[in-house]
């Protein structure tokens, strides 16, 4: 049986916490292994706050949050906002071989939310970037989640 439960808050450090304790929440009552969950936590947090730092050139926005469970082993949690188009899954990862003053500042959080999720889909839609994550919950940590390519 397929779940889904939704909720809209303004695009804004001040409800990061409400937003993380909504999926948590719904994730826990649905079984989620602890530590999906710390996978979960981690790659919902890098996808909100680049929506609440950069989707709204003006400043003002919102996120719509959905927290879907299809069957009995996927749990999905898929952020919408209205925002400037930006495709994360195309979004080209950083260089993790060379050292740390030779590497670009920036994309490290989209590289563990790819690493760390079992799929991650981005779709344009109506005006509106939606990214899905999604997490098979009863299987254990991904072992190759932070583990540089080869």
């Amino acid at each position: 049986m397929d779940m889904t439960v939704k909720k809209i808050l303004p695009a804004t450090l001040d409800h990061l916490h409400e937003a993380m304790a909504f999926v948590v929440a719904f994730a826990e009552e649905q079984g989620v292994l602890p530590d999906r969950m710390m996978e979960i936590e981690l790659s919902l947090e890098e996808a909100l706050v680049n929506i609440i730092k950069y989707a709204y050139q003006e400043g003002k926005g919102d996120v719509e949050i959905s927290c879907i469970l299809s069957g009995d082993d996927r749990f999905m949690v898929e952020i919408c906002d209205n925002g400037i188009p930006f495709d994360v899954v195309s979004a080209g990862d950083p260089d993790v071989t060379s050292g740390i003053e030779e590497r670009k500042i920036g994309g490290l959080g989209i590289f563990f939310i790819k690493r760390l999720m079992d799929d991650v889909t981005y779709r344009r839609e109506d005006e509106k970037n939606i990214l899905r994550l999604t997490v098979l919950k009863n299987r254990t940590a991904r072992q190759d989640g932070l583990k540089t390519p080869e």
